[in-house]
């Protein structure tokens, strides 16, 4: 079973979330730019302990992870379970007679996260009978969003259910919105100084840190606790993947001494999965012994997984966070892309649309509503798919499971 001992070491807030009790990480791993680095030489383990033994501890840590939540919210909050988020036949009948309207703001509307996110919104708002009036998407450039919160301001929604693209950036827009009386519901982020239950209802987001934490365990296991591997982390002001990167690496090195992170390298994008084929590239000719990367999200690793093979490396191992339809195939053809940490984004829309409900009747919202992290390998891939998109994983991954 994982040593969740030494994890343990790095958590130090209280946890309220997915039924109470549970604690929560301390993002604490320092981000270095865009540079190979070095790792100073592991401890050697205990001699009871057998770190370095292939899938060492591994299954009991990741359904423990399943069961908790170790992020916290962007201002420190303690996350609330989704399942607490709840409107009552009363209350659904309500809402459903104020004929209200929402817009969905997203920061980026080509992966298949956002749109399982939307999909759940559109969901849930059907229900609730709340008609959707528009559907932007940044491509990651802040303006582009300040432009998309302006033009759909026009249209006069109740509700605005976003994610920004820069916390600071973007403020100056959501607050418009705000003072206009628009209900706000954040995705994973909040804009500089914006206060909860005045200037919007909540924020919801994936449990980002044990995302982290599951990838790192999962590469651990691949690598049966003995290699060295690099990071292709996120470059940029974005709350919830410095959480994937510090739950990451923290793990790596509370748990795992046999392991060294040697190498590491942001990417700021837009085009995502081209900027981490070229970083991977550098790592793999600086480091040709390298064993195995990190990406900070599935399109990234897609990257990755091309610097892989163009490097005749098929015996990389790669991980990530958030199961998309590509990383789904190379995991079920036993390819480099050995697991993931994979978030809810469907059961997140749906949250995020019943929180916007809270705003329309004025009930008193929690401030952070997370849902726990979902680890994935070739083993419980179709069910994964099911529970991260309430729908039948596509028959390319039900091929490439043979």
């Amino acid at each position: 079973m994982w040593r969740t001992g030494a994890m343990v070491a790095v958590l130090a807030l209280a946890l309220v979330g997915c039924g109470g009790g549970d604690e929560v990480a301390e993002p604490g791993a320092e981000e270095t730019a865009g540079e190979d680095t070095g790792s100073t030489e592991p401890e050697e383990a205990p001699d009871d302990e057998a770190t370095t033994d292939e899938g060492a501890g591994a299954e009991g840590g990741l359904d423990e992870l399943e069961d908790q939540v170790l992020s916290t919210g962007p201002g420190g909050e303690e996350p609330v379970a989704a399942s607490e988020v709840v409107l009552t036949d009363e209350e659904l009948e309500q809402i459903r007679e104020m004929n209200a309207t929402a817009a969905i703001v997203m920061h980026y509307g080509g992966d298949d996260w956002s749109r399982a996110q939307i999909a759940g919104l559109r969901h849930q708002f059907e229900e609730m009978g709340i008609e959707v009036v528009a559907t932007t998407d940044a491509g990651f450039d802040s303006a582009t969003q300040v432009s998309d919160i302006e033009t759909v301001l026009a249209q006069n929604p109740d509700i605005i259910v976003s994610i920004p693209t820069d916390p600071t950036a973007t403020a100056s827009a959501y607050k418009r919105a705000a003072d206009a009386g628009v209900h706000l519901v954040f995705m994973d982020n909040v804009p500089e100084d914006m206060t909860q239950g005045e200037d919007y209802v909540s924020v919801v987001s994936a449990d980002n840190y044990g995302n982290g934490v599951a990838a790192a365990h999962l590469m651990a296991e691949a690598l049966g606790g003995e290699g060295q591997i690099g990071t292709v982390y996120h470059a940029a002001d974005f709350f919830v993947t410095a959480q994937r990167l510090e739950g990451f690496t923290a793990t790596i090195e509370a748990d795992y001494p046999g392991i060294e992170i040697v190498a590491d390298r942001g990417i700021g994008g837009p085009d995502f999965s081209g900027d981490a084929e070229a970083a991977a590239s550098a790592m793999l000719t600086t480091n040709p012994d390298l064993d195995g990367i990190w990406a900070v999200w599935d399109i990234p690793a897609e990257g990755v997984l091309a610097a892989a093979r163009n490097a005749g490396r098929d015996d990389l191992v790669i991980t990530t966070i958030d199961l998309g339809e590509n990383v789904a195939i190379s995991i079920a053809e036993q390819g480099p892309i050995y697991g993931l940490g994979a978030q809810r984004p469907f059961d997140q829309g749906v949250t995020e649309a019943k929180l916007a409900g809270y705003g329309l009747l004025g009930k008193e919202a929690p401030a952070y509503v997370a849902l726990p992290a979902l680890p994935v390998t070739r083993d419980n891939l179709l069910e994964a798919w099911q529970t991260v998109y309430s729908q039948e994983a596509p028959q390319t991954i039900r091929d490439a499971l043979g």
